[in-house]
């Protein structure tokens, strides 16, 4: 067991700092997250802490998605969104760089909002964002166009 172990570096928790809701948002976001995959971008899902909030973590570092975000400060209606497999994306300008950053991508004209930090290791985001686009589909609404 102690080889299994070893082999596959992610028996910690990730910690992960979601936000508290309720009501419908509360509710979707707990479909989303059970309805998420075991594996995004080739990485294996692990547990986050604390285990109750609306959030979900693959790999080592962690891919990080967060569901009920506030929509990002820096989105408005001049902004371009990245549209992946029928999911619209807002990534800040500065992180759009070709190079291999981390990214900080959310959800735009879904609801509740959706928010995935991908660590430059796993550049570029495509694979995330096509991994997660089937359950972004399923468990949350789309209430505008990007």
């Amino acid at each position: 067991m102690a080889c299994l172990l070893l082999a596959c570096g992610c028996t910690t928790s990730v910690e992960v700092d979601a936000p508290e809701l309720s009501g419908a948002d509360a509710a979707a976001c707990a479909d989303l997250v059970d309805g998420l995959p075991d594996q995004v971008a080739d990485e294996l899902r692990r547990s986050v802490e604390p285990d109750d909030r609306a959030a979900a973590a693959w790999g080592d570092p962690p891919i990080v998605l967060r569901c009920g975000v506030p929509r990002p400060g820096g989105f408005d209606e001049l902004s371009t969104c990245q549209i992946t497999n029928g999911v619209a994306w807002y990534i800040p300008d500065e992180q759009i760089t070709g190079a291999a950053v981390d990214i900080v991508m959310t959800t735009i004209g879904r609801s509740p909002d959706v928010e995935v930090r991908i660590p430059a290791d796993y550049f570029p985001p495509a694979d995330a964002m096509v991994d997660l686009a089937p359950a972004l589909k399923r468990h949350t609404e789309r209430v505008e166009r990007c």
